[in-house]
């Protein structure tokens, strides 16, 4: 386990970089997780994307369609990938347990629909 501090807080992520505690996610969780995986700025596209996949999947239990989380936040198609480059990093932003290796390989572009 790994303990990141960021503006006052301790928050435990696995050695990975996944929050180990999904329900202690808030926006300073995901700025953190952020500055841990050197992404620079939660700018507002970027925390769209992160809020409406971390909504669907506490509703769904699944990871929403990339391009269907474009048109939902109103960006342009693969807004992910271009805000993010590495969709996983938008997952663990978004303080989500780790993903299967089927969900691993179509963020990762190796094929398939999950």
């Amino acid at each position: 386990m790994v303990v990141v501090e960021y503006a006052g807080l301790k928050i435990n992520l696995d050695d990975e970089g996944y929050l180990v505690n999904p329900d202690d996610w808030n926006e300073k969780v995901a700025c953190a997780i952020a500055e841990n995986e050197e992404v620079e700025e939660l700018t507002k596209d970027r925390m769209d994307i992160i809020k409406f996949m971390r909504d669907y999947y506490m509703k769904y239990n699944f990871f929403p369609i990339l391009n269907g989380i474009c048109f939902q936040v109103h960006q342009q198609k693969e807004c992910v990938k271009k805000q993010f480059m590495d969709p996983l990093k938008a997952w663990k932003i978004a303080g989500l347990p780790k993903p299967n290796a089927q969900v691993v390989g179509y963020l990762r572009g190796e094929g398939g629909v999950v």
